[in-house]
């Protein structure tokens, strides 16, 4: 064993305890397990940094900035809102299957990390109006994500870093479908098997959040336009009986003022409802098919860049004891209110007849200049950006399914390259102002970018090292006497140890020149080899910090650490096992 492979195999170790102990975050660690090879010798410039000119972190990238494009402009929220349901007299392993099912498909087209990050507040929020809790559907959302992510080379980080690592090492790299014939069957198997098993060992938690105090309450006033699907049907119906934090508290039809709102009210066009309840909640109504915010038509016809804001009344404002349509707020301000805070009392009637009064606090819509015009007037005492969330833009949802469909069939036809693909798509969405420069920059997750090309640096130095053919043959002394088979399974169950130890595209670049090696070495083919670590560095289920996707639901659904380990066990089991057996039918092993 060289000196190389000896430093090599020391800085993974501590790489590990740094991952297991979470001192560090990850990018920042194998960032750093990079450099420390470089300033040592271990690597070339070139070869350090390799990832930086590699199509993954570019690809992952691009991708990014249509899944952000999708939640921009709600492009998903009716789809998921009618897939979710309302009915909260299902059994739970019903309602599981109304979450993994289509998330899972979903995945297979979408990076799991954002489409997390766009569902997870969506099904949190569905469980609580069931009266249900959210900790029996996030860890299964986010396995689904993971399950549905091997079924295409779109469907996760992972499989773009195993093909750029096969482009490197001068071979094909998989078509957008080619891995689909183990990804899809061990999909179905894994889905089928959480749905089963999440029940019996995934108890209910609470998040530490829950058991705060109620935030301050804000009144919004919400229409139904024509068209809508809520047209005719009752308020039960119509899933606004029983919002997680927020209260249907009266509709206007006609001039006339119905309240209490009974569960059996008909909701028509052109009702106006007024809604109470704490701010998060209060705007991811929007998200809710069928209506919209009262004041929408008001936002203007360019509501590119426009965002949430929070302005409290000052002392001296032209507002204080004035309505909003007295002071003209709109024209006024280049904005619109959509919901107003006052504490201790609950607003009556509409917003715009309402006198205000210092101290109220209003949720206004404007562009991204309006903090800075406000910063030179008294008018607001406090003007705060809302980053929780922004208002969605309905007109360039169309674009962007049109987007995502083209991207699909371009790059699944091979007319065109998966890169230069997903890079025209960004672009095109930028161009089109379906999203600004900024927020397709706040959509790029770049920790993410920055540790895939970090991982190519760091699966380099295990092949220059020569750590890569020893680990190579320690692996055929265990495993060759079982034949091709044998040596498969080894190289499934070193990727399921390596990415619950470090991340799921560390553990792709760490197994991947093991590969290459154990391929020269017995005549195996690479293409199975890679198939298995695209699967295995993917299929992280053992603990909340293999996956980022875990790492994501584990503070919401107040998670404690073996209760991933209770459900994924039985999943990694099957992954496993499920991917040993179609594997070698769906690619040779020689």
């Amino acid at each position: 064993m060289t000196a190389d492979a000896w430093i090599t195999l020391i800085v993974i170790a501590v790489l590990v305890v740094i991952f297991v102990t979470e001192r560090i975050g990850t990018t920042l660690a194998i960032g750093g397990a990079v450099a420390v090879l470089y300033v040592v010798g271990v690597l070339e410039l070139p070869r350090a940094f390799a990832g930086f000119t590699n199509a993954a972190p570019i690809t992952v990238g691009a991708l990014y900035v249509v899944a952000g494009a999708a939640d921009i402009t709600g492009a998903l929220s009716a789809l998921v809102s009618r897939v979710l349901g309302s009915d909260s007299a299902t059994s739970v392993r019903r309602s599981l299957v109304r979450v993994v099912a289509p998330v899972t498909a979903l995945s297979a087209f979408i990076p799991n990390t954002p489409l997390v990050a766009m569902l997870a507040p969506r099904v949190q929020t569905w469980a609580r109006n069931r009266g249900d809790s959210p900790s029996r559907y996030l860890m299964p959302l986010s396995f689904a994500t993971i399950l549905g992510g091997v079924i295409t080379v779109l469907g996760t980080s992972t499989n773009l870093v195993v093909n750029g690592l096969l482009t490197d090492s001068g071979n094909e790299a998989f078509s957008i479908f080619a891995i689909t014939r183990v990804g899809l069957p061990v999909a179905i198997i894994g889905g089928a098997l959480l749905v089963f098993v999440a029940p019996l060992f995934l108890p209910e938690r609470r998040a530490p959040v829950a058991d705060l105090d109620a935030p301050r309450e804000f009144t919004l006033e919400m229409r139904i336009p024509d068209g809508s699907p809520l047209d005719g049907r009752t308020v039960e119906d119509a899933g606004l009986r029983a919002l997680d934090g927020v209260y249907l508290i009266e509709v206007e039809r006609d001039g006339a003022v119905i309240v209490p709102v009974a569960p059996a009210e008909t909701l028509r066009a052109g009702d106006r409802l007024v809604f109470a309840g704490n701010i998060e909640r209060i705007v991811d109504l929007q998200n809710h098919p069928g209506l919209v915010m009262a004041e929408e038509h008001h936002f203007g016809a360019d509501r590119v860049g426009q965002r949430f804001f929070e302005a409290v009344v000052s002392e001296t404002s032209p507002l204080n004891g004035a309505t909003l349509k007295d002071v003209g707020f709109r024209n006024l301000y280049s904005a619109a209110v959509v919901a107003v805070h006052r504490a201790g009392e609950r607003l009556p009637g509409k917003l715009g007849d309402t006198r205000l009064k210092t101290g109220d606090v209003l949720l206004v819509v404007g562009g991204p200049g309006f903090r800075d015009r406000m910063r030179d007037l008294s008018d607001f005492s406090v003007v705060a950006t809302f980053e929780e969330a922004a208002p969605i833009r309905r007109t360039g949802s169309r674009i962007v399914g049109v987007a995502v469909v083209g991207l699909i069939v371009v790059t699944g036809a091979g007319l065109v390259d998966l890169t230069r693909a997903a890079v025209a798509v960004a672009l095109g969405l930028v161009v089109l102002r379906v999203v600004t420069p900024a927020e397709a920059r706040r959509s790029v997750n770049l920790s993410i970018i920055l540790m895939i090309a970090f991982a190519f640096g760091l699966g380099n130095a295990v092949a220059d090292s020569g750590l890569a053919n020893l680990a190579a043959s320690r692996l055929l002394d265990a495993m060759g006497g079982l034949g091709d088979v044998g040596v498969l399974a080894g190289i499934l169950i070193a990727t399921v140890i390596a990415t619950e130890l470090l991340s799921n595209n560390a553990a792709a670049a760490l197994m991947f020149p093991i590969a290459v090696s154990v391929s020269v070495e017995t005549g195996i083919a690479l293409e199975p080899l890679a198939m298995g670590i695209m699967m295995m560095a993917s299929s992280s289920y053992l603990t909340p910090i293999g996956y980022q996707t875990n790492t994501m639901v584990y503070g919401m659904g107040g998670y404690r650490f073996t209760d991933f380990a209770r459900v994924g066990l039985p999943l990694t089991v099957v992954a496993v096992v499920a991917t040993l057996l179609i594997t070698p039918l769906a690619f040779p092993l020689r």
